[in-house]
């Protein structure tokens, strides 16, 4: 066997179906070109349907298979919408990468019950609800994967981590929690843990230079994130290649965590 063959046989995504959410921007839209261009078949969600027929279109032009779900995730109506459609295209999903998340920052004493319900249904409510959709189905098939992006504000408080730090936690031990409940059957859950990234979500922090200066200068490479640092560790997690690894959460973070 050739080293190519090898390397496409562990890696290869062809005939799964990946949904993503929050895949039109960011590490999103990043993780979205990933799985697509490693074989997979992907259902693209997120609220604004410009990105999302751009992100599709793109994909599509370049030879994958793509298509969208317009949904906003902090409603029930929207997650209505993923758990009724996501399959639609292509079938049930395979692999389920729950990105989308919304980040308000105001200081905690400033932190009302508006922003806090807001954000918990967002990062924390619709990756359950999604989970309780399509993991059943995965662990009677045999074979899925469920991978939440999280935060560092999941391990440690800085810059008003306030409600979104909280959601994040809760994410990583929503992990472990369908981790127990379905790898038996084939299903791996896990997390990545972005450091700082430069995506419209820190859109706010990077206009102050010297903040995103001194966060690239707690890594260990020097630099900030970047949406593209998480195309392989996605492609890993969500193929055959990662099928003893689970309920971990994986840190693509340049050294953050332990500088």
């Amino acid at each position: 066997m050739s080293a190519q063959v090898y390397v496409s046989e562990l890696f290869s995504l062809e005939g799964r179906v990946a949904v993503v959410t929050g895949g039109s921007s960011g590490i999103g839209r990043a993780v979205t070109g990933a799985l697509a261009r490693a074989g997979a078949s992907v259902v693209v969600v997120a609220r604004r349907e410009t990105e999302l027929r751009a992100t599709a279109d793109e994909l599509t032009a370049g030879g994958c298979r793509a298509a969208w779900v317009s949904a906003d995730l902090g409603t029930a109506e929207g997650v209505r919408a993923v758990t009724e459609g996501a399959a639609e295209p292509f079938g049930e999903p395979d692999v389920l990468v729950n990105c989308a998340g919304i980040n308000l920052r105001p200081p905690l004493g400033e932190l009302g019950e508006d922003v806090w319900d807001t954000t918990m249904a967002v990062n924390l409510k619709a990756p359950f609800l999604l989970g309780q959709r399509f993991g059943p189905g995965m662990a009677e098939r045999g074979y899925g994967r469920i991978i939440h992006v999280t935060s560092q504000q999941a391990h440690r408080a800085f810059v008003d981590s306030g409600a979104y730090g909280v959601s994040k936690g809760g994410l990583e031990s929503l992990a472990r929690s369908q981790a127990e409940a379905w790898s038996a059957h084939g299903v791996t859950v896990n997390t990545l843990v972005p450091g700082f990234v430069l995506t419209p979500l820190n859109a706010r922090l990077q206009s102050d230079p010297e903040k995103v200066a001194a966060l690239a200068g707690r890594t260990m490479a020097g630099r900030n994130g970047l949406p593209e640092d998480f195309a392989g560790a996605a492609v890993f997690l969500a193929g055959r290649a990662s099928a003893y690894v689970t309920g971990q959460s994986v840190f693509v973070d340049g050294g953050f965590s332990v500088h």
